[in-house]
């Protein structure tokens, strides 16, 4: 609604550039508002949207807008909420999302605080997905961006019905390229910025090496096992290995070997067969339901288990600990500690919700591999 006061989420990228120019053209009260995240453990170390330059970026952008520009420094909760979540997840012998904790914590909770502050009633912010509101119920409404190769909701199934009462995604119906045209249209200096690939905080991509250093000890070497206990060679440390990872095993074998589970009180990789790696069945805890209600019944859905994923059809069945998710076909490397994210089954468009995968308890009766069948 023009004339409200919002705040846009300012990055330093392209994106939140024309989420800035958008709201402005159609007649908000725009504000821009960066976050100072992550310095680095060199102080000269700076990459991606936690760059000094990349907050001169969006300061330069605000100003081509005519619009005032905030930097608020919050390095001490993304230091508590995100990076020290991911390092005791890998300490679990999890693989998690950092990006799912930094929504959750930071961008649409700490950030909103202080527009709010400033007077700002909306928070906007360059994600590729979109808000609707459902006739009837009044529900709050998360659906995929409009460019299925950038949607961004899977990282979005923490946010709350409040929040999303609250938030603007301006690029929702736009591609990538469209944002760059209007960057470019513009004449803002971020309009060809390339986007980074890596972990914001492990600018090198060694997680390992960065959670040695943040856990203050270091992973000590052991075994990689067979699924029936033959000793393979060794490891170089649990942090080094992922579920699925096939590449730097430094295993030789007569056929292609792949981690198919981290035994952490033995401190040993197990190797298996690529078929090993396939499942049915996850189950997922500390779920957010989003454009649905919670479920009592079983409910047919599609469920994408990594970010980079079709989803896929499958049955959400109610548990204690969450949600049980059986797939109608069998699924590759179901990490603990990823996000498992529901949509609707018919057209596969809106968020229901999600969740973290769980580790399957090992006494469970649906607890078995079931092969490439």
């Amino acid at each position: 609604m023009s004339g409200q006061k919002v705040m846009a989420a300012m990055s330093g990228g392209v994106d939140s550039s024309v989420t800035a120019l958008l709201l402005a053209r159609q007649g908000y009260e725009v504000c821009g508002g960066t976050l100072l995240l992550w310095q680095g453990e060199n102080p000269r170390e700076q990459s991606g949207c936690c760059a000094l330059s990349e907050v001169e970026d969006a300061r330069r952008v605000c100003a081509r807008l005519g619009v005032e520009h905030y930097t608020f420094n919050l390095k001490d909760v993304f230091c508590r909420e995100v990076i020290d979540r991911f390092a005791e997840g890998y300490r679990r012998g999890e693989t998690p999302n950092p990006c799912v904790d930094c929504n959750r914590s930071v961008k649409f909770t700490r950030l909103f605080e202080k527009a709010s502050l400033l007077g700002c009633e909306l928070l906007a912010t360059g994600h590729y997905a979109r808000i609707e509101r459902e006739e009837g119920s009044g529900r709050w409404l998360l659906r995929r961006g409009a460019d299925p190769a950038k949607d961004q909701s899977y990282v979005l199934y923490v946010l709350s019905q409040e929040t999303l009462a609250h938030t603007l995604f301006p690029l929702g119906d736009l591609t990538k390229r469209e944002v760059r045209e209007l960057a470019a249209a513009e004449g803002f200096p971020t309009a060809s910025k390339s986007e980074s690939q890596d972990i914001c905080f492990v600018p090198d991509g060694d997680y390992a090496a960065f959670l040695e250093r943040r856990l203050g000890a270091v992973s000590p070497p052991g075994h990689f096992l067979s699924r029936t206990g033959e000793v393979l060679g060794e490891h170089r440390g649990m942090l080094r290995y992922t579920l699925g990872q096939r590449r730097g095993l430094g295993v030789s074998a007569a056929h292609r070997l792949f981690v198919v589970e981290k035994d952490l009180s033995g401190n040993a990789v197990i190797l298996g067969d690529e078929c090993d790696l396939y499942a049915r069945r996850m189950p997922v805890s500390s779920v957010n339901w989003v454009s649905a209600p919670p479920i009592s019944a079983p409910l047919r859905a599609r469920v994408k288990s990594r970010y980079r994923q079709e989803a896929q059809p499958a049955w959400l069945h109610p548990s204690p600990d969450g949600v049980l998710v059986e797939f109608d076909a069998p699924q590759r490397a179901l990490t603990p500690g990823q996000a498992a994210v529901f949509y609707d089954e018919e057209s596969g468009e809106y968020l229901l919700g999600g969740g973290t995968i769980s580790t399957m308890p090992a006494d469970a009766v649906y607890s078995r591999p079931v092969g490439k069948a």
